[in-house]
């Protein structure tokens, strides 16, 4: 058990040492940006077609004083990442079932490809006839998760080594001995890539269905408001708030993911 664990190890450093990771957001690209972004602001000289990074910081701080902006952050934010858990564990669990049987396999392959090529704006519509706006944020972001989870976790579990499942058949190890020592490892850095994409796209999608909804007290209503009374300054300051409570949910799914795989690994 132990050669397996410390052959399982080997493997996943050796991908981690060919695959150089991205270089991380830089404080001098992020300074010129909003320094471009500011030049063009005083060339142009036009508020309502584009507003300065000072005017949105200004009014970002503004609506930070609200109650209403919490609200529709908690809104949004409950409704969205509700959506992308349920799409992780469904995508997870129907991979896991299509890896080991070929017929759901083949039934769950037409709705998978459906899901990722019918534009989002048509599933939105289309929705909405069915389910009530507040919670169509849900639904579409699962959605947009489902078949990138489904997807790369497959191509996970498919990839496995097959050295390691012969190794743990040789010794007569459990299907629980083989999730926790061999599967975990091997498909980790594929769900974790699988998260990192779809944690994109719920967002997104997600947005993009509270302002065609319009649910009462959502960011999208915000944004939609924002569109309708041309008021840019509101429009890019939500804007950067989507961003910002993007990136961060993403690092703490990361990391309750690492923390996961941790203690699973100490069990």
């Amino acid at each position: 058990m132990i050669s397996i664990t410390s052959h399982n190890s080997d493997i996943t450093r050796g991908s981690c040492q060919k695959q150089k990771p991205p270089a991380g957001l830089k404080p001098w690209a992020v300074f010129l940006w909003l320094l471009i972004w500011q030049l063009a602001s005083w060339k142009l000289n036009q508020p309502i077609l584009l507003v300065s990074p000072a005017a949105v910081l200004k009014r970002l701080f503004e609506l930070t004083l609200t109650t209403a902006f919490w609200k529709s952050i908690g809104f949004s934010l409950l409704r969205i990442s509700t959506g992308f858990l349920c799409g992780a564990f469904a995508g997870t669990l129907l991979a896991a079932l299509s890896s080991r049987f070929k017929r759901i396999r083949e039934l769950f392959t037409p709705l998978i490809l459906l899901a990722k090529t019918i534009p989002v704006a048509s599933f939105i519509i289309l929705v909405l006839i069915w389910i009530p706006s507040r919670n169509l944020s849900v639904f579409i972001s699962f959605l947009m998760v489902l078949p990138v989870i489904y997807t790369n976790v497959l191509d996970g579990i498919c990839s496995t080594n097959r050295e390691l499942l012969e190794m743990a058949q040789v010794f007569s190890l459990s299907s629980w001995r083989k999730i926790r020592y061999i599967y975990i490892s091997q498909v980790l850095p594929f769900f974790s890539s699988a998260c990192t994409i779809s944690l994109g796209l719920c967002w997104k999608a997600g947005i993009a269905a509270e302002v065609i909804g319009i649910p009462e007290g959502s960011i999208g209503e915000n944004l939609y408001n924002a569109k309708v009374y041309i008021d840019t300054p509101d429009l890019f300051a939500w804007t950067l708030v989507i961003v910002i409570i993007s990136v961060i949910f993403e690092k703490f799914v990361l990391f309750l993911l690492k923390l996961l795989v941790h203690r699973l690994q100490r069990l």
